[in-house]
């Protein structure tokens, strides 16, 4: 489970290095480079929910070990290709089959671990292998650059072999009677993606066609009622995608909404750096790479405490605290200039995007799936990832919309730069800024109530906030119904 994690940052953060290489070598403009990107996010985040499902249906380890043999097929194939469709395509490809890796194994892992410290550590430890994936993508990314950017989108392929074979041996069956039951809701999937395609192709074509375009139009009226639709079947589905009841929990909402805030402020602050570092500034891709490389360090490092720091704090409080930090690493972004050193302008951003990653991911997991019942710890981590994704694909749509199709000029700032980082610093602050309202609600809400109880002999003190109270509220372990 932790091999699949690895190997979906491993590709993620390789593939974000290539970028500018693969733009200059198949002449494609920022507009179309970010679907090589927001391919793989569409593909990933549309189909999380599915893959939750199946996982929860026909089996974790089967789900697990189809879409990591996908997963490694696509890659191969996606490197011999020269067509920039047929790549985005791949990656599409490769995102849906994440799709179904990515919940398979968090389910695994929350229905082999008890809710707790137990638990808890084992996401540290998950949370490790994604930030190991993530820091040696980048320098692995950095030097198959340096021979060719076909060798970034190979390399995944026999490190998805090795998780295979090792999945296979390790990975114990599981018997019918350990499987919910019910059937696929592909209506609900189909819908579900279909809006999310149209909307961000709608906000992607907006800047050069107009938003009264025709096209705009149709495919973000198109967005909205596929949407629309989508609640509309989940409502009526005998077995939906989503059961609606579960969003009766304010914290799994909530780390929902910041999942997705948080990783699409990151995405689209990622992408708009690395053109800049490479194309502007004319960096290669290993020292992008390396300019890059604390951030995912300082995850790798403090991963190994954060259960620790999950059993004595509470997830609202983590949460705040890493979105301080991306929040201040933006803001001084905005003060960049051409010429200045990497001390100056880029590592203490770095470092701080570290300490927010390294606080919010294993927080937001944990909020998301706490106190939810094992048949359905598929559908909770898939919804998370799911939000975290589309999260990604729209920051990267408006970040395009943003800066245009303009090319950089060596020395200078990106067209509209500026602008795009001032949106991802003012949308991380909103984030904050929610949590910090959500965090005083529920201190308010249980301060009342353990006043309530206190005649009956509670005992702890009036309002004492602690890792328990991460647990969601009763409505999803209850399984509340619509």
């Amino acid at each position: 489970m932790c091999g699949a994690l690895f190997l979906d940052a491993l590709d993620i953060s390789m593939v974000g290095v290539a970028l500018p290489s693969i733009g200059g070598d198949l002449g494609m403009t920022p507009t179309s480079l970010q679907w090589i990107v927001s391919g793989y996010v569409l593909g990933y985040g549309g189909l999380l929910l599915l893959g939750g499902r199946a996982a929860d249906l026909f089996g974790r380890r089967r789900m697990f070990l189809a879409a990591v043999t996908v997963f490694g097929v696509a890659s191969v194939i996606s490197a011999m290709l020269s067509d920039p469709t047929a790549i985005i395509a791949l990656r599409f490809i490769k995102g849906v089959s994440a799709g179904f890796t990515v919940p398979a194994g968090m389910s695994i892992i929350t229905t082999t671990f008890a809710e707790g410290p137990a638990r808890n550590k084992a996401l540290s430890i998950y949370t490790v292998a994604g930030a190991s994936g993530f820091s040696l993508g980048l320098v692995f990314g950095g030097l198959l650059t340096e021979i060719g950017w076909r060798a970034t989108l190979l390399f995944p392929g026999p490190v998805a072999l090795l998780i295979v074979l090792a999945g296979w041996r390790l990975i114990p069956r599981t018997t019918g009677t350990d499987r919910a039951r019910g059937a696929l809701d592909l209506p609900g999937a189909l819908t579900s993606t279909g809006a999310l395609l149209a909307l961000v192709l709608g906000v992607v074509q907006a800047p050069h066609r107009g938003w009264t375009d025709p096209l705009v139009l149709v495919l973000l009226v198109g967005a909205a009622a596929l949407a629309v639709g989508f609640v509309l079947i989940e409502r009526r589905h005998r077995q939906p995608l989503v059961r609606l009841g579960i969003l009766q929990s304010r914290p799994l909402v909530h780390a929902n909404l910041v999942g997705a805030i948080m990783f699409g402020s990151y995405a689209a602050f990622q992408f708009l750096v690395t053109l800049y570092l490479q194309d502007a500034l004319g960096w290669s891709p290993l020292q992008m790479a390396l300019g890059f490389l604390p951030a995912g360090i300082l995850v790798a490092l403090s991963a190994g405490a954060m259960d620790r720091v999950l059993d004595r704090f509470p997830t609202q409080l983590l949460i705040a605290i890493g979105l301080t930090a991306f929040a201040v690493g933006y803001a001084l972004f905005l003060s960049v200039r051409p010429g200045q050193n990497y001390l100056s302008f880029l590592l203490p951003t770095m470092l701080l995007l570290g300490l927010g990653f390294a606080l919010c991911f294993p927080s937001i997991n944990a909020q998301a799936t706490a106190g939810v019942v094992d048949d359905e710890q598929g559908l909770a981590s898939g919804l998370v990832n799911t939000c975290v994704q589309v999260g990604g694909a729209i920051m990267m749509a408006v970040v395009t919309a943003i800066i245009g199709t303009g090319t950089a000029t060596s020395g200078q700032l990106l067209p509209g730069m500026g602008t795009a980082i001032v949106v991802i610093t003012v949308l991380t602050t909103a984030g904050l800024i929610g949590t910090v309202w959500v965090a005083a609600k529920l201190l308010r809400s249980r301060k009342a109530a353990s006043v309530a109880a206190a005649p009956a002999g509670a005992t702890g003190a009036p309002g004492e906030f602690t890792a328990d109270e991460n647990a969601t509220d009763a409505p999803v372990a209850a399984r509340v119904t619509d």
